[in-house]
């Protein structure tokens, strides 16, 4: 039997096929393991997005505190914000890690997620594309053993460095940036990575006047079994919580 110091084996995830979901335990260490926060910035174009975010930044603070205490490694990633953290102890432990050669990537099919974000998503008239970003939301605390990076390979350096074998993902936009960034879903998946969706800590970029036009909680909920089908399991922030409470 595995120490209890050092594996916690009761953790629920949520996986599906095409005959429904599926609840399953899992077991993980939590000092083999990461959580990346996925461009939770400080402001977003859309109105809509930004209330959400920052509902979901109330969430992140007591799920970070607990995962940092049980030895978990915590990465930020705000994407096109280096510039701001470019004196930051965080952004220069990843450039002071020895370079990862990516592994050999894996070919996964996939159909096209079932939204249509086509327009950029946005539920609030009148709001236009444009950056409006430039650090992670100021909510959200970056502690010294944190490490910050916008990049697929520096995440692998990370990865690599701290022995992590499953990489929690949060944050937003599901159906975009959490499944397409080079440190996200599908090429840390592709790469061999362990993913784990936190589904209740991560929001869509979707209209409902769009297709397959239901409430925008649905639209989310859709993608989530989406990335539950074909690219990895979910668990919740309280399951998570329960755990390293444990």
């Amino acid at each position: 039997m595995l120490r209890r110091d050092f594996l916690f084996a009761t953790l629920m995830v949520r996986s599906r096929t095409d005959s429904g979901p599926s609840q399953s335990v899992e077991d993980f260490s939590p000092r083999a393991s990461a959580i990346i926060l996925c461009d939770m910035w400080d402001r977003h174009w859309c109105r809509g997005a930004n209330e959400r975010v920052a509902k979901l930044v109330e969430k992140t603070g007591p799920l970070l505190i607990r995962a940092r205490s049980k030895g978990v490694t915590i990465i930020h990633a705000p994407s096109e914000t280096m510039d701001f953290y470019k004196d930051y102890p965080q952004r220069k432990a990843v450039l002071d890690l020895p370079p990862v050669t990516p592994p050999k990537q894996r070919e996964i099919t996939a159909p096209p997620i079932p939204i249509d974000d086509s327009d950029g998503g946005c539920d609030t008239p009148g709001d236009t594309q444009h950056k409006a970003w430039s650090r992670q939301h100021p909510g959200i605390e970056i502690k010294a053993a944190d490490y910050v990076t916008d990049k697929g390979d520096e995440v692998l350096r990370v990865l690599k460095h701290r022995g992590i074998k499953t990489l929690f993902v949060m944050g937003v936009h599901t159906n975009m940036c959490i499944l397409n960034r080079t440190f996200a879903i599908k090429q840390m998946t592709k790469w061999g990575v362990h993913c784990v969706l936190i589904r209740d800590l991560t929001d869509a970029m979707y209209d409902p006047n769009d297709k397959p036009h239901v409430s925008h909680e649905r639209g989310t909920e859709l993608v989530v079994e989406y990335i539950e089908r074909y690219w990895c399991p979910t668990t919740t922030s309280a399951d998570l919580m329960r755990v390293l409470s444990a």
